[in-house]
């Protein structure tokens, strides 16, 4: 019975969006519409959406398991995230608008050359394939498990389908339609997640004072690491780490920026910005308590939880001991979180290569929404097959997996963006692309080296070293330039 209903709340969720997707593209299907939103989007609308795109099924999965091996201390980078969000408000979103770009990566060729470019467009593709991939692949996992073995439907099938579904409603008119089905899924989510809080609460016996005594009283209500130095959970690393990552994959990300930039003008994308970073710290706040919850709950009923953390919501939603309308709630919030991240990413992933790798600008109307339209497909059918990679090869959180790719992939993008913003030369264009690979091999190396032969283990500062790397090499690119 579960199944069916998971099932009827799929079809039902994905013809609201496809709704939405024929009425926002009744009169806007051209290459502006699917790129930029015509720049016409209502910032709030724009934030809303954002923070959809942002948390994803990973979130909504990850977040609360992870709360058993590393307690509360996620919120240290979500607190360094803020900070991460105003340097883009102030420092990025003014360079984008003011050159009216429609790839940040063209801001690239601008500053450097070419090749600078053509080299941050291709590690914007690799990370945003990679990561996306990942955040969808543990909501397909979860249908798998829970919905289509029990038919024995393979797992092939089910991630097609998911991906295909996210096709139809976004290849006609892109982040037009996005900006709109992220802020109803968006809204979907916070929802689920508020009433799924309050469904365990109630199940604990628990009022809200009740609640709140609970939460504060719980070995796994640890905010902070100061002491060891050692520990990827320390303060320093988290806080640092939770600076940069929302600028290299918000801030320097075509998935993220595009729907900023398809605001009205500045003002309206900073306060997009500001609004959408300041509510990102409450939301991931309450997803880490549905964590101490979950694992209370399991305490006090005798309940064995899973090995893996990924897997204990997914459980307790569909085991049936919280309530058969759990179910209803879990599979639209996870539908929700899923759908708002992929159908972006599929849309930047097609702006950016349409725009930085086949130069599709250059072309005349026509032939550049034809060119748009085969490259999403192609987009979308590489999605496909690097969803079913990741399936085979991850072994670990989905979320840290997530993490670790953007300190090896985006760790470049930071260097290259930095160099260009904060500095007057220009780098021998040639060299860049070598630079750009090389800083992620020597910070590879270096995790490994000091992870065998040193009680130190890299956190995700690996992000800020590889930007520096990065940074340096592009300086040393003049003869004596670093020197004057």
């Amino acid at each position: 019975m579960n199944s069916y209903i998971i099932l009827f709340v799929i079809f039902f969720y994905f013809l609201v969006l496809l709704f939405i997707s024929q009425i926002t593209g009744r009169k806007h299907t051209g290459n502006e519409a699917f790129f930029l939103g015509n720049r016409c989007s209502p910032w709030y609308i724009v934030a809303i959406g954002m923070i959809g795109s942002s948390l994803s099924g990973v979130s909504f999965v990850s977040v609360p398991g992870w709360v058993r091996t590393t307690d509360m201390t996620y919120m240290q980078m979500v607190f360094g995230f803020f900070i991460g969000y105003i340097i883009i408000a102030k420092v990025l979103l003014p360079v984008y608008y003011k050159l009216q770009l429609t790839s940040i990566y063209e801001y690239l060729k601008k500053r450097i050359g070419l090749r600078s470019y053509k080299t941050g467009a291709s590690f914007f593709l690799l990370s945003k394939m990679l990561g996306a991939a990942a955040r969808l692949y543990l909501v397909v996992l979860i249908l798998q498990t829970y919905v289509f073995d029990r038919w024995n439907i393979p797992f092939v099938v089910t991630a097609i389908a998911c991906v295909l579904l996210i096709w139809l409603y976004t290849y006609r008119n892109g982040i037009r339609t996005i900006i709109w089905t992220d802020t109803l899924q968006a809204l979907c989510l916070i929802a689920m997640l508020i009433i799924i809080i309050w469904k365990v609460k109630d199940h604990l016996g628990l009022d809200i004072m009740e609640t709140a005594h609970t939460l504060y009283e719980s070995p796994h209500f640890r905010l902070f690491e100061f002491d060891d130095w050692t520990s990827r959970q320390h303060f320093i690393k988290q806080f640092l780490g939770g600076i940069f990552v929302p600028v290299v994959m918000t801030g320097l990300d075509q998935d993220m920026m595009q729907k900023n930039l398809s605001c009205k003008n500045l003002k309206d994308a900073q306060k997009n910005m500001y609004v959408y970073g300041f509510l990102f710290i409450p939301i991931n706040f309450m997803f880490l308590c549905l964590g101490i919850l979950l694992i209370t709950f399991a305490s006090q009923t005798n309940i064995e939880l899973p090995a893996t953390g990924d897997d204990i919501l997914p459980m307790l939603c569909t085991s049936g001991v919280l309530g058969p309308s759990i179910l209803i709630f879990f599979t639209i919030g996870i539908i929700a979180a899923a759908f708002s991240s992929a159908d972006s990413a599929l849309t930047a992933l097609t702006t950016s290569f349409c725009v930085d790798i086949l130069n599709m600008e250059k072309e005349d109307t026509k032939k550049a929404k034809q060119i748009r339209l085969k490259a999403h497909l192609f987009i979308t059918i590489v999605f496909t097959l690097t969803l079913l990679l990741f399936r085979a090869v991850n072994d670990r959180s989905v979320i840290d997996a997530i993490y670790t790719i953007a300190s090896y992939t985006y760790g470049p993008l930071l260097g290259l963006f930095a160099f260009g913003l904060f500095t007057k030369q220009k780098p021998y264009d040639n060299y860049v692309p070598y630079i750009c690979v090389a800083a992620p091999v020597i910070c590879l190396t270096a995790d490994y080296i000091f992870a065998h032969h040193t009680s130190y283990h890299f956190g995700y500062e690996l992000l800020l070293l590889n930007g520096i790397l990065t940074f340096i090499g592009l300086r040393f690119c003049r003869p004596l330039s670093f020197f004057r």
